[in-house]
């Protein structure tokens, strides 16, 4: 007859002889820690994040990295094209550097035709006194990141119709285009959260009020509603309560996929024996789904709204490109794209078209994002 041996030991499911060091650090890590390590091997996700983590710090401070204020106009060179940046001159190399600008009446074409006097020279300088400015409308300063000295000019992405720096405009637009996908995403949430768990939760007459209403919002299509919304905005409204308008719509039209999405969980956890044992222990409703339900599939929440602020920038773009979102003096990417849909000036000043570039990279990163996320989301796959 066999002998079985077994062990006198107290039994440990970590214990380090039973599994390596790096078997114990995954079995005692927590979700987030999973998420993290797991999306971390996301590289494109990853590098996405450090860029969108840099472009909101720009935005946030957009009146220190532009290098001049929003109002100022350079009436003596509207369409100026960007100018370049020199990193040598006749002796070599050097600090950088531009030329002064000046410009010539084309007559025959009616435009002014830009160029290089290289008798001025003004050295590029770094964190100096610029035009004044009050930071989020409580400090006083004129520091900025880049500038050069008078008269000297610096257009990196050229000018406007009013001689508006495109480079500064560009970056307080970004202000406005990513706080409305940001603000618009949690007015989403909001209400995709609480009517999606409230009709899984409850089911019966909540639930067929809420689907019938997704049903009804879905059927529409996207484009033409939000054009109709916008249109009813009264045009005597200030360019803040435009702002919250068009935040408002976007939300309002975002909030039915999300719902659906957290109406399908909650039914299949609401079965759960911790569910059960959580309401027979006195826990209300609302403690259980937030406490005990949500937290189970908060991180394919978090990758849904990564996946949904996109489509909130791009439909404030396309509103304010049509004229029907949001208007000057309010500064945004689609206001900017609204001044080029001329497409005779747009192929004399190409430039006027830079504003669609941060618009791309932005929609990228935070698709990248998702993609990243959504994959995280499940760290226990392979």
């Amino acid at each position: 007859m066999n002998k079985h041996w077994v062990s006198d030991k107290p039994f440990s499911p970590y214990a380090k002889d039973d599994v390596s060091e790096a078997q114990q650090k995954y079995n005692l890590a927590s979700q987030w820690t999973l998420i993290w390590w797991k999306f971390r091997k996301h590289k494109v996700a990853l590098y996405s994040g450090i860029l969108l983590i840099l472009i909101y710090g720009v935005a946030f401070f957009a009146e220190f990295f532009a290098p001049y204020a929003l109002e100022t106009r350079h009436t003596q060179k509207i369409y100026s094209p960007p100018q370049k940046v020199h990193f040598f001159d006749e002796d070599g190399l050097t600090t950088p550097f531009v030329y002064g600008w000046s410009y010539k009446l084309n007559l025959e074409k009616l435009i002014r035709e830009y160029e290089e006097d290289k008798t001025q020279k003004y050295p590029v300088q770094f964190f100096c006194k610029g035009d004044e400015y009050t930071l989020w409308g409580m400090f006083d300063a004129s520091s900025h990141l880049v500038c050069v000295d008078q008269p000297g000019s610096l257009f990196l992405l050229g000018t406007d119709r009013l001689g508006h720096d495109m480079l500064s405009r560009i970056i307080y637009g970004a202000r406005i285009s990513l706080t409305i996908g940001l603000l618009g995403i949690l007015l989403s949430f909001a209400l995709g959260i609480t009517l999606g768990g409230l009709a899984g939760f409850y089911g019966g007459w909540i639930d067929s009020c809420v689907q019938r209403a997704t049903e009804i919002i879905r059927s529409f299509p996207e484009l033409p509603l939000w054009m109709a919304l916008s249109a009813l905005l009264p045009l005597s409204w200030s360019p803040l309560w435009i702002f919250f308008g068009i935040t408002l719509i976007l939300a309002m039209m975002d909030w039915t996929g999300l719902a659906r999405a957290v109406r399908a969980k909650i039914l299949s956890l609401r079965e759960e024996d911790y569910t059960s044992a959580a309401l027979l222990m006195g826990a209300t409703p609302a403690r259980v789904i937030k406490r005990h339900m949500l937290p189970s599939f908060f991180s394919h929440l978090i990758a849904s709204a990564s996946l949904s602020i996109p489509a909130m920038i791009l439909g404030e773009t396309a509103l304010s490109f049509l004229g029907l979102g949001l208007r000057p003096p309010i500064t945004s990417w689609g206001v900017l794209l609204n001044e080029a849909q001329n497409i005779n000036n747009v192929a004399i000043y190409p430039w006027l078209m830079l504003p669609v570039v941060p618009v791309i990279l932005v929609i990228l990163a935070f698709n990248f994002l998702g993609d990243g996320l959504r994959d995280a989301a499940d760290p226990y796959s392979s």
